[in-house]
């Protein structure tokens, strides 16, 4: 199983918009993936409840960890995406929001 620990860059966590875009990235990746706060249970990292309900803030680390042959390549994505501001105005433009 691979795994990444990175800090969470939104202002506002994992909350919202930002848990939104990393959900939907997860699902996308067609890869099982959980994530977990330092001590704390993993849970699919591909619902908006349960990675809400984990209640990241800014600059808190949190653990992904994957099973599969994709695994390192989607983790490493995630990693990047949670390494960004996806509340930045920079965001809304990179994501093509009018």
């Amino acid at each position: 199983m691979a795994e990444r620990t990175v800090a969470v860059a939104s202002r506002v966590g994992l909350h919202a918009r930002p848990a939104m875009l990393f959900t939907q990235a997860v699902a996308a990746s067609g890869v099982p993936v959980t994530i977990a706060r330092a001590g704390g249970a993993p849970v699919d990292a591909a619902s908006i409840l349960f990675v809400m309900s984990l209640g990241v803030p800014h600059g808190e680390e949190v653990t992904l960890a994957a099973d599969g042959p994709d695994a390192d390549r989607v983790l490493d994505e995630l990693v990047t995406l949670l390494s960004t501001d996806l509340d930045a105005p920079e965001a809304d433009a990179a994501g093509g929001a009018s």
